[in-house]
Protein backbone atom coordinates (compact mmCIF):
# COMPACT_ATOMS: atom_id res chain seq x y z
CA UNK A 1 0.00 0.00 0.00
CA UNK A 2 1.37 3.44 -0.93
CA UNK A 3 1.14 5.73 2.10
CA UNK A 4 0.99 9.49 1.83
CA UNK A 5 3.49 11.97 3.25
CA UNK A 6 2.83 12.82 6.91
CA UNK A 7 3.82 16.34 8.05
CA UNK A 8 5.60 15.30 11.25
CA UNK A 9 7.16 18.37 12.83
CA UNK A 10 6.47 20.53 9.77
CA UNK A 11 4.94 23.83 10.84
CA UNK A 12 5.13 25.71 7.54
CA UNK A 13 1.84 25.67 5.63
CA UNK A 14 3.52 26.58 2.35
CA UNK A 15 5.85 23.57 2.55
CA UNK A 16 3.02 21.22 3.43
CA UNK A 17 0.93 22.29 0.45
CA UNK A 18 3.73 22.62 -2.09
CA UNK A 19 5.37 19.33 -1.15
CA UNK A 20 2.12 17.33 -1.03
CA UNK A 21 2.01 16.48 2.65
CA UNK A 22 -1.32 15.50 4.17
CA UNK A 23 -3.17 18.42 5.70
CA UNK A 24 -6.21 18.26 7.99
CA UNK A 25 -8.41 21.01 6.61
CA UNK A 26 -9.04 23.64 9.30
CA UNK A 27 -9.51 26.46 6.80
CA UNK A 28 -13.27 26.88 7.29
CA UNK A 29 -12.65 27.72 10.97
CA UNK A 30 -9.74 29.90 9.90
CA UNK A 31 -11.90 31.87 7.46
CA UNK A 32 -14.52 32.47 10.13
CA UNK A 33 -11.85 33.57 12.60
CA UNK A 34 -10.32 36.15 10.27
CA UNK A 35 -13.61 37.55 9.03
CA UNK A 36 -15.62 37.70 12.25
CA UNK A 37 -13.16 39.53 14.50
CA UNK A 38 -9.85 41.32 14.65
CA UNK A 39 -7.75 40.46 17.71
CA UNK A 40 -7.47 37.03 19.33
CA UNK A 41 -5.55 34.92 21.79
CA UNK A 42 -5.34 31.11 21.76
CA UNK A 43 -3.78 28.88 24.41
CA UNK A 44 -2.90 25.29 23.52
CA UNK A 45 -0.22 22.82 24.72
CA UNK A 46 3.12 22.63 22.94
CA UNK A 47 3.37 20.67 19.65
CA UNK A 48 -0.37 20.97 19.13
CA UNK A 49 -0.50 22.78 15.78
CA UNK A 50 -0.49 26.44 16.86
CA UNK A 51 2.45 27.34 14.62
CA UNK A 52 0.92 25.61 11.60
CA UNK A 53 -2.35 27.44 12.20
CA UNK A 54 -0.57 30.79 12.25
CA UNK A 55 1.39 29.84 9.12
CA UNK A 56 -1.84 28.99 7.27
CA UNK A 57 -3.48 32.24 8.39
CA UNK A 58 -0.42 34.15 7.18
CA UNK A 59 -0.60 32.50 3.77
CA UNK A 60 -4.31 33.32 3.54
CA UNK A 61 -3.83 36.99 4.43
CA UNK A 62 -0.94 37.27 1.96
CA UNK A 63 -3.36 36.18 -0.76
CA UNK A 64 -1.66 32.90 -1.68
CA UNK A 65 -4.80 31.48 -3.26
CA UNK A 66 -3.06 28.62 -5.06
CA UNK A 67 -2.13 26.99 -1.73
CA UNK A 68 -5.79 26.56 -0.81
CA UNK A 69 -6.91 24.61 -3.88
CA UNK A 70 -9.17 21.79 -2.75
CA UNK A 71 -9.59 23.19 0.75
CA UNK A 72 -12.74 24.72 2.23
CA UNK A 73 -11.33 28.25 2.07
CA UNK A 74 -11.08 28.08 -1.73
CA UNK A 75 -14.88 28.36 -1.98
CA UNK A 76 -15.34 30.73 0.96
CA UNK A 77 -13.02 33.60 0.04
CA UNK A 78 -13.98 35.57 -3.06
CA UNK A 79 -11.66 38.60 -2.93
CA UNK A 80 -8.18 37.33 -1.91
CA UNK A 81 -6.75 40.70 -0.89
CA UNK A 82 -3.07 40.89 -0.03
CA UNK A 83 -2.27 42.29 3.44
CA UNK A 84 1.12 43.01 5.02
CA UNK A 85 1.85 40.24 7.55
CA UNK A 86 4.29 40.66 10.45
CA UNK A 87 5.26 37.33 12.03
CA UNK A 88 6.95 37.11 15.44
CA UNK A 89 8.03 33.60 16.48
CA UNK A 90 9.43 33.35 20.01
CA UNK A 91 9.63 29.57 20.04
CA UNK A 92 13.12 28.71 18.78
CA UNK A 93 15.30 30.54 21.27
CA UNK A 94 17.02 29.98 24.62
CA UNK A 95 16.03 32.88 26.85
CA UNK A 96 18.76 32.96 29.46
CA UNK A 97 19.46 36.70 29.59
CA UNK A 98 17.78 40.03 29.00
CA UNK A 99 19.87 40.40 25.84
CA UNK A 100 18.48 37.16 24.39
CA UNK A 101 14.90 38.43 24.52
CA UNK A 102 15.70 41.95 23.35
CA UNK A 103 17.94 40.47 20.64
CA UNK A 104 15.22 38.34 19.04
CA UNK A 105 12.74 41.24 19.13
CA UNK A 106 15.38 43.50 17.55
CA UNK A 107 16.16 40.95 14.81
CA UNK A 108 12.49 40.74 13.80
CA UNK A 109 12.18 44.52 13.81
CA UNK A 110 15.24 44.88 11.54
CA UNK A 111 13.71 42.49 9.00
CA UNK A 112 10.46 44.46 8.97
CA UNK A 113 12.31 47.80 8.80
CA UNK A 114 14.27 46.62 5.77
CA UNK A 115 10.96 46.10 4.02
CA UNK A 116 9.01 49.12 5.25
CA UNK A 117 11.74 51.58 6.23
CA UNK A 118 13.30 52.77 9.46
CA UNK A 119 11.58 55.32 11.67
CA UNK A 120 14.45 56.65 13.73
CA UNK A 121 12.79 55.43 16.93
CA UNK A 122 15.06 53.68 19.44
CA UNK A 123 12.87 51.69 21.84
CA UNK A 124 11.62 48.28 20.77
CA UNK A 125 7.97 49.17 21.31
CA UNK A 126 8.12 52.48 19.40
CA UNK A 127 9.91 50.78 16.50
CA UNK A 128 7.17 48.10 16.47
CA UNK A 129 4.41 50.72 16.34
CA UNK A 130 6.23 52.63 13.62
CA UNK A 131 6.64 49.49 11.47
CA UNK A 132 2.92 48.75 11.70
CA UNK A 133 2.02 52.29 10.66
CA UNK A 134 4.52 52.36 7.80
CA UNK A 135 3.38 48.96 6.50
CA UNK A 136 -0.20 50.26 6.46
CA UNK A 137 0.82 53.40 4.62
CA UNK A 138 3.02 51.60 2.09
CA UNK A 139 0.49 48.92 1.16
CA UNK A 140 -2.76 50.76 1.60
CA UNK A 141 -3.97 47.73 3.54
CA UNK A 142 -4.20 47.26 7.26
CA UNK A 143 -1.62 44.97 8.83
CA UNK A 144 -1.80 41.43 10.24
CA UNK A 145 0.37 40.64 13.28
CA UNK A 146 0.91 36.97 14.15
CA UNK A 147 2.78 36.21 17.40
CA UNK A 148 3.66 32.57 18.06
CA UNK A 149 4.50 31.25 21.56
CA UNK A 150 4.36 34.69 23.17
CA UNK A 151 5.06 33.18 26.61
CA UNK A 152 8.13 31.07 25.79
CA UNK A 153 10.50 33.53 27.52
CA UNK A 154 8.27 33.56 30.59
CA UNK A 155 7.99 29.79 30.83
CA UNK A 156 11.76 29.38 30.51
CA UNK A 157 12.37 31.71 33.45
CA UNK A 158 9.81 30.42 35.93
CA UNK A 159 12.60 29.49 38.32
CA UNK A 160 14.49 32.78 37.84
CA UNK A 161 12.27 35.41 39.40
CA UNK A 162 14.49 38.39 38.61
CA UNK A 163 14.78 37.62 34.89
CA UNK A 164 11.14 36.57 34.77
CA UNK A 165 10.05 40.00 36.05
CA UNK A 166 12.33 41.77 33.55
CA UNK A 167 10.79 39.78 30.70
CA UNK A 168 7.28 40.64 31.85
CA UNK A 169 8.08 44.36 31.72
CA UNK A 170 9.70 44.10 28.26
CA UNK A 171 6.83 42.07 26.80
CA UNK A 172 4.12 44.17 28.45
CA UNK A 173 5.44 47.25 26.65
CA UNK A 174 6.03 45.45 23.35
CA UNK A 175 2.69 43.62 23.15
CA UNK A 176 0.86 46.72 24.37
CA UNK A 177 1.57 48.26 20.96
CA UNK A 178 -1.20 46.09 19.50
CA UNK A 179 -3.85 48.11 21.28
CA UNK A 180 -2.29 51.45 20.32
CA UNK A 181 -2.07 50.30 16.70
CA UNK A 182 -5.61 48.95 16.49
CA UNK A 183 -6.64 51.39 13.74
CA UNK A 184 -3.82 50.05 11.56
CA UNK A 185 -4.57 46.34 12.12
CA UNK A 186 -6.56 43.98 9.96
CA UNK A 187 -5.92 41.02 12.24
CA UNK A 188 -3.87 40.15 15.33
CA UNK A 189 -3.43 36.65 16.67
CA UNK A 190 -1.32 35.65 19.66
CA UNK A 191 -0.70 32.03 20.68
CA UNK A 192 0.96 30.46 23.69
CA UNK A 193 0.72 27.72 26.27
CA UNK A 194 -0.47 29.75 29.25
CA UNK A 195 -3.53 31.95 29.38
CA UNK A 196 -3.14 35.65 29.88
CA UNK A 197 -6.08 37.07 31.87
CA UNK A 198 -4.19 37.57 35.13
CA UNK A 199 -0.77 38.31 33.61
CA UNK A 200 0.51 41.87 33.83
CA UNK A 201 2.01 41.36 30.34
CA UNK A 202 -1.50 41.51 28.90
CA UNK A 203 -3.09 43.95 31.31
CA UNK A 204 -3.46 46.51 28.51
CA UNK A 205 -4.78 44.06 25.91
CA UNK A 206 -8.30 43.68 27.23
CA UNK A 207 -9.64 43.86 23.68
CA UNK A 208 -8.30 40.43 22.72
CA UNK A 209 -10.91 37.71 22.26
CA UNK A 210 -9.81 34.61 24.17
CA UNK A 211 -10.46 31.49 22.08
CA UNK A 212 -8.99 29.05 24.61
CA UNK A 213 -12.37 27.76 25.84
CA UNK A 214 -14.46 29.05 22.93
CA UNK A 215 -16.88 26.29 21.82
CA UNK A 216 -16.73 27.28 18.14
CA UNK A 217 -12.93 26.91 17.98
CA UNK A 218 -12.32 24.02 20.37
CA UNK A 219 -11.10 21.79 17.52
CA UNK A 220 -9.09 24.36 15.54
CA UNK A 221 -5.94 22.60 16.75
CA UNK A 222 -5.67 18.83 17.19
CA UNK A 223 -7.33 16.01 15.25
CA UNK A 224 -10.93 14.93 15.87
CA UNK A 225 -11.84 11.28 15.53
CA UNK A 226 -13.83 12.04 12.38
CA UNK A 227 -10.79 13.76 10.87
CA UNK A 228 -8.58 10.84 11.88
CA UNK A 229 -10.77 8.13 10.36
CA UNK A 230 -11.48 10.09 7.16
CA UNK A 231 -8.14 11.78 6.46
CA UNK A 232 -5.90 8.97 7.67
CA UNK A 233 -7.92 5.84 6.94
CA UNK A 234 -5.22 4.17 4.76
CA UNK A 235 -2.60 4.85 7.43
CA UNK A 236 -4.86 3.42 10.14
CA UNK A 237 -5.51 0.33 8.06
CA UNK A 238 -1.78 -0.14 7.58
CA UNK A 239 -1.24 0.29 11.33
CA UNK A 240 -3.93 -2.30 12.12
CA UNK A 241 -2.33 -4.73 9.69
CA UNK A 242 1.10 -4.24 11.24
CA UNK A 243 -0.39 -4.85 14.70
CA UNK A 244 -2.33 -7.88 13.43
CA UNK A 245 -5.61 -6.53 14.85
CA UNK A 246 -8.91 -5.35 13.42
CA UNK A 247 -9.42 -1.75 12.34
CA UNK A 248 -11.76 -1.13 15.30
CA UNK A 249 -9.30 -2.61 17.80
CA UNK A 250 -6.56 -0.48 16.33
CA UNK A 251 -8.71 2.66 16.58
CA UNK A 252 -9.66 1.83 20.18
CA UNK A 253 -6.02 1.48 21.20
CA UNK A 254 -5.07 4.68 19.37
CA UNK A 255 -7.91 6.48 21.13
CA UNK A 256 -6.70 5.19 24.54
CA UNK A 257 -3.15 6.34 23.85
CA UNK A 258 -3.58 9.74 22.19
CA UNK A 259 -7.19 11.02 22.24
CA UNK A 260 -8.96 12.79 25.07
CA UNK A 261 -8.11 16.49 24.97
CA UNK A 262 -11.17 18.70 25.49
CA UNK A 263 -10.84 22.44 25.14
CA UNK A 264 -14.44 23.22 26.06
CA UNK A 265 -16.78 21.19 28.23
CA UNK A 266 -19.19 20.26 25.42
CA UNK A 267 -16.67 20.06 22.60
CA UNK A 268 -15.42 17.00 20.75
CA UNK A 269 -12.29 15.38 22.06
CA UNK A 270 -9.18 15.73 19.93
CA UNK A 271 -6.10 13.60 19.40
CA UNK A 272 -2.61 14.92 20.04
CA UNK A 273 -1.48 15.59 16.45
CA UNK A 274 2.26 15.17 17.04
CA UNK A 275 1.90 11.76 18.69
CA UNK A 276 -0.77 10.54 16.29
CA UNK A 277 1.26 11.35 13.19
CA UNK A 278 4.34 9.69 14.70
CA UNK A 279 2.28 6.59 15.47
CA UNK A 280 0.97 6.37 11.91
CA UNK A 281 4.51 6.75 10.58
CA UNK A 282 6.42 4.46 12.95
CA UNK A 283 3.59 2.02 13.76
CA UNK A 284 4.56 1.85 17.43
CA UNK A 285 2.63 3.09 20.42
CA UNK A 286 5.13 5.30 22.24
CA UNK A 287 5.16 8.52 24.27
CA UNK A 288 6.10 10.77 21.36
CA UNK A 289 4.73 14.07 22.68
CA UNK A 290 5.87 13.48 26.21
CA UNK A 291 9.38 12.61 25.06
CA UNK A 292 9.78 16.12 23.57
CA UNK A 293 10.25 17.55 27.06
CA UNK A 294 8.52 18.41 30.31
CA UNK A 295 9.38 21.61 32.21
CA UNK A 296 11.13 20.72 35.45
CA UNK A 297 9.34 23.51 37.29
CA UNK A 298 6.09 21.52 37.04
CA UNK A 299 7.59 18.76 39.18
CA UNK A 300 8.84 21.27 41.74
CA UNK A 301 5.46 23.00 41.82
CA UNK A 302 3.66 19.75 42.60
CA UNK A 303 6.25 18.50 45.06
CA UNK A 304 6.23 21.75 47.02
CA UNK A 305 2.49 22.32 46.85
CA UNK A 306 -0.23 21.22 49.23
CA UNK A 307 -1.88 19.13 46.53
CA UNK A 308 -2.03 15.39 47.09
CA UNK A 309 -0.64 13.72 43.97
CA UNK A 310 -3.20 10.94 44.37
CA UNK A 311 -5.98 13.47 43.86
CA UNK A 312 -4.52 15.16 40.80
CA UNK A 313 -6.77 13.18 38.45
CA UNK A 314 -10.29 14.30 39.24
CA UNK A 315 -9.24 17.57 40.83
CA UNK A 316 -11.67 20.45 40.55
CA UNK A 317 -10.93 24.00 39.47
CA UNK A 318 -13.12 27.10 39.54
CA UNK A 319 -13.70 28.77 36.17
CA UNK A 320 -11.82 31.88 37.31
CA UNK A 321 -8.72 29.80 38.05
CA UNK A 322 -8.41 28.78 34.40
CA UNK A 323 -7.12 32.29 33.79
CA UNK A 324 -4.61 32.17 36.62
CA UNK A 325 -1.05 32.22 35.34
CA UNK A 326 0.60 32.54 38.74
CA UNK A 327 2.49 29.24 39.00
CA UNK A 328 2.99 29.38 42.74
CA UNK A 329 3.47 26.55 45.23
CA UNK A 330 -0.20 26.70 46.20
CA UNK A 331 -1.44 27.25 42.62
CA UNK A 332 0.15 24.61 40.35
CA UNK A 333 -2.97 23.18 38.74
CA UNK A 334 -3.84 25.97 36.22
CA UNK A 335 -0.40 25.84 34.62
CA UNK A 336 -0.37 22.02 34.64
CA UNK A 337 -3.74 22.10 32.86
CA UNK A 338 -2.65 24.76 30.38
CA UNK A 339 0.53 22.82 29.62
CA UNK A 340 -1.53 19.84 28.45
CA UNK A 341 -1.02 17.37 31.30
CA UNK A 342 -4.64 17.65 32.43
CA UNK A 343 -7.80 18.29 30.44
CA UNK A 344 -11.51 18.90 31.04
CA UNK A 345 -13.53 15.82 31.97
CA UNK A 346 -16.66 17.51 33.37
CA UNK A 347 -18.19 20.88 34.13
CA UNK A 348 -20.80 21.97 36.67
CA UNK A 349 -22.46 25.08 35.17
CA UNK A 350 -24.36 25.93 38.34
CA UNK A 351 -21.19 26.13 40.39
CA UNK A 352 -18.89 26.97 37.47
CA UNK A 353 -16.52 24.21 38.50
CA UNK A 354 -14.37 22.16 36.09
CA UNK A 355 -13.25 18.61 36.84
CA UNK A 356 -9.90 17.69 35.30
CA UNK A 357 -8.28 14.41 34.32
CA UNK A 358 -5.31 13.09 32.36
CA UNK A 359 -6.30 13.26 28.67
CA UNK A 360 -4.93 9.85 27.66
CA UNK A 361 -2.53 7.02 28.48
CA UNK A 362 0.49 8.74 26.97
CA UNK A 363 0.13 11.72 29.27
CA UNK A 364 -1.01 9.75 32.33
CA UNK A 365 1.91 7.35 32.41
CA UNK A 366 4.42 9.78 30.99
CA UNK A 367 3.57 12.33 33.64
CA UNK A 368 3.55 9.77 36.45
CA UNK A 369 6.90 8.41 35.26
CA UNK A 370 8.29 11.92 35.22
CA UNK A 371 6.88 13.02 38.58
CA UNK A 372 8.04 9.75 40.17
CA UNK A 373 11.62 11.06 40.16
CA UNK A 374 10.64 13.24 43.12
CA UNK A 375 9.41 10.24 45.14
CA UNK A 376 10.94 7.00 43.86
CA UNK A 377 14.51 5.66 43.73
CA UNK A 378 14.30 5.09 39.95
CA UNK A 379 15.56 7.04 37.00
CA UNK A 380 12.41 8.13 35.08
CA UNK A 381 13.86 6.52 31.93
CA UNK A 382 13.96 3.14 33.69
CA UNK A 383 10.65 3.39 35.55
CA UNK A 384 8.66 1.54 32.88
CA UNK A 385 10.96 -1.49 32.80
CA UNK A 386 11.14 -1.62 36.60
CA UNK A 387 7.37 -1.47 37.01
CA UNK A 388 7.13 -4.12 34.27
CA UNK A 389 8.83 -6.58 36.62
CA UNK A 390 6.10 -5.95 39.19
CA UNK A 391 3.55 -6.66 36.44
CA UNK A 392 5.24 -9.96 35.53
CA UNK A 393 4.88 -11.22 39.10
CA UNK A 394 1.27 -10.09 39.28
CA UNK A 395 0.33 -11.77 36.00
CA UNK A 396 2.01 -15.05 37.03
CA UNK A 397 0.15 -15.26 40.36
CA UNK A 398 3.16 -14.66 42.61
CA UNK A 399 2.17 -12.03 45.22
CA UNK A 400 5.01 -13.10 47.55
CA UNK A 401 7.58 -12.15 44.91
CA UNK A 402 5.70 -8.93 44.23
CA UNK A 403 5.80 -7.96 47.91
CA UNK A 404 9.45 -8.95 48.25
CA UNK A 405 10.26 -6.66 45.33
CA UNK A 406 8.14 -3.89 46.84
CA UNK A 407 10.05 -4.27 50.11
CA UNK A 408 13.38 -4.01 48.28
CA UNK A 409 11.97 -1.02 46.44
CA UNK A 410 11.26 0.84 49.69
CA UNK A 411 14.66 -0.11 51.07
CA UNK A 412 16.28 1.61 48.09
CA UNK A 413 14.60 4.98 48.65
CA UNK A 414 17.33 7.52 49.54
CA UNK A 415 16.99 9.13 52.95
CA UNK A 416 16.75 12.63 51.43
CA UNK A 417 13.67 11.63 49.41
CA UNK A 418 11.88 10.01 52.32
CA UNK A 419 10.19 12.62 54.50
CA UNK A 420 8.76 9.92 56.82
CA UNK A 421 5.21 11.30 56.52
CA UNK A 422 2.15 9.15 56.05
CA UNK A 423 1.35 11.09 52.88
CA UNK A 424 4.76 10.25 51.42
CA UNK A 425 4.30 6.50 51.93
CA UNK A 426 0.78 6.66 50.52
CA UNK A 427 2.07 8.55 47.47
CA UNK A 428 4.74 5.91 46.83
CA UNK A 429 2.13 3.12 47.03
CA UNK A 430 -0.10 5.15 44.72
CA UNK A 431 2.63 5.67 42.12
CA UNK A 432 3.62 2.00 42.04
CA UNK A 433 0.08 0.78 41.56
CA UNK A 434 -0.94 3.58 39.21
CA UNK A 435 2.08 2.90 37.00
CA UNK A 436 1.11 -0.78 36.95
CA UNK A 437 -1.86 0.39 34.88
CA UNK A 438 0.45 0.54 31.86
CA UNK A 439 0.51 -3.25 31.91
CA UNK A 440 -2.49 -4.52 33.91
CA UNK A 441 -5.83 -3.06 34.97
CA UNK A 442 -5.77 -1.22 38.28
CA UNK A 443 -8.55 0.42 40.27
CA UNK A 444 -9.34 1.63 43.77
CA UNK A 445 -13.11 1.33 44.12
CA UNK A 446 -15.37 -1.33 45.60
CA UNK A 447 -19.07 -1.63 46.39
CA UNK A 448 -18.74 -0.94 50.13
CA UNK A 449 -15.68 1.22 50.46
CA UNK A 450 -12.36 2.10 48.99
CA UNK A 451 -9.58 -0.47 48.80
CA UNK A 452 -6.04 0.85 48.71
CA UNK A 453 -5.41 -0.95 45.42
CA UNK A 454 -7.07 -3.54 43.20
CA UNK A 455 -5.09 -5.15 40.39
CA UNK A 456 -6.82 -7.34 37.83
CA UNK A 457 -5.18 -9.42 35.11
CA UNK A 458 -6.22 -12.37 32.96
CA UNK A 459 -6.25 -15.07 35.69
CA UNK A 460 -5.99 -13.18 38.99
CA UNK A 461 -7.48 -10.34 41.01
CA UNK A 462 -5.51 -8.84 43.91
CA UNK A 463 -7.06 -6.65 46.59
CA UNK A 464 -4.48 -4.80 48.69
CA UNK A 465 -5.00 -3.00 51.98
CA UNK A 466 -2.04 -1.21 53.57
CA UNK A 467 -1.87 -0.16 57.21
CA UNK A 468 0.61 2.54 58.08
CA UNK A 469 -0.47 2.55 61.73
CA UNK A 470 -2.02 -0.90 62.09
CA UNK A 471 -1.35 -4.60 61.64
CA UNK A 472 -1.51 -6.87 58.62
CA UNK A 473 -4.28 -8.79 60.40
CA UNK A 474 -6.32 -5.60 60.71
CA UNK A 475 -5.80 -4.89 57.03
CA UNK A 476 -7.00 -8.38 56.06
CA UNK A 477 -10.00 -8.06 58.35
CA UNK A 478 -10.97 -4.76 56.73
CA UNK A 479 -10.97 -6.41 53.29
CA UNK A 480 -13.47 -8.96 54.59
CA UNK A 481 -15.65 -6.54 56.54
CA UNK A 482 -15.86 -3.99 53.74
CA UNK A 483 -16.54 -6.64 51.11
CA UNK A 484 -13.72 -5.51 48.83
CA UNK A 485 -13.58 -8.94 47.13
CA UNK A 486 -17.31 -9.20 46.40
CA UNK A 487 -17.34 -7.33 43.04
CA UNK A 488 -14.83 -9.81 41.60
CA UNK A 489 -16.25 -13.15 42.77
CA UNK A 490 -18.13 -13.80 39.54
CA UNK A 491 -15.24 -13.25 37.16
CA UNK A 492 -13.90 -16.80 37.27
CA UNK A 493 -10.48 -15.64 38.47
CA UNK A 494 -8.36 -16.58 41.46
CA UNK A 495 -8.72 -13.90 44.12
CA UNK A 496 -6.02 -12.75 46.52
CA UNK A 497 -6.68 -10.61 49.57
CA UNK A 498 -3.48 -9.09 50.84
CA UNK A 499 -3.11 -7.20 54.13
CA UNK A 500 0.16 -5.34 54.60
CA UNK A 501 1.53 -3.41 57.56
CA UNK A 502 4.19 -0.76 57.36
CA UNK A 503 7.13 -0.70 59.78
CA UNK A 504 7.65 2.93 60.78
CA UNK A 505 11.03 2.26 62.38
CA UNK A 506 12.50 0.63 59.31
CA UNK A 507 10.51 2.86 56.95
CA UNK A 508 9.54 -0.21 54.95
CA UNK A 509 6.96 -2.93 54.50
CA UNK A 510 6.80 -5.17 57.56
CA UNK A 511 4.51 -8.15 57.88
CA UNK A 512 1.94 -9.21 55.29
CA UNK A 513 -0.86 -11.76 55.15
CA UNK A 514 -2.06 -13.33 51.91
CA UNK A 515 -5.44 -15.02 51.60
CA UNK A 516 -6.29 -16.96 48.46
CA UNK A 517 -9.78 -17.66 47.12
CA UNK A 518 -9.68 -20.20 44.27
CA UNK A 519 -11.57 -19.36 41.10
CA UNK A 520 -15.22 -20.38 41.21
Amino acid sequence: MHLRKLPIGIQDFVSIRQENYLYVDKTALMYRLVNEGRSYFLSRPRRFGKSLLLSAIGAYLEGKKNLFTGLALENLEMDWFIYPVLRLDLNAELYNSRDSLEGILDSHLKIWEQQYGQSGERSLSRRFLAVIKRAHEASGKRVAVLIDEYDKPLLQTMENNSLHEQYKLILKTFYGVLKSADAHLKFAFITGVTKFSQISVFSDLNHLIDLTLHPDYATICGITEDELTVCFKPELESLAQSQNVTFESCLEKTRWWYNGYKFEENAKKVYNPFSTLNLLSRKKYESYWFATGTPSFLVELLKNSSYDLRELEGIQLAAEEFSDYRAEADQPIPVIYQSGYLTISDYNPARRIYTLCYPNAEVRYGFLNFISSAYLPINPVKTGSYIGKFADEIESGQPELFLDRLKSFFAGIPYELNDKSERYYQTVFYLVFKLLGQFVETEVRSCKGRADAVVSCRDYVYVFEFKLFGSAEEAGKQIDEKGYLIPYTGEGKTLFKIGVEFNQTERNIGKWIIGKVPRS
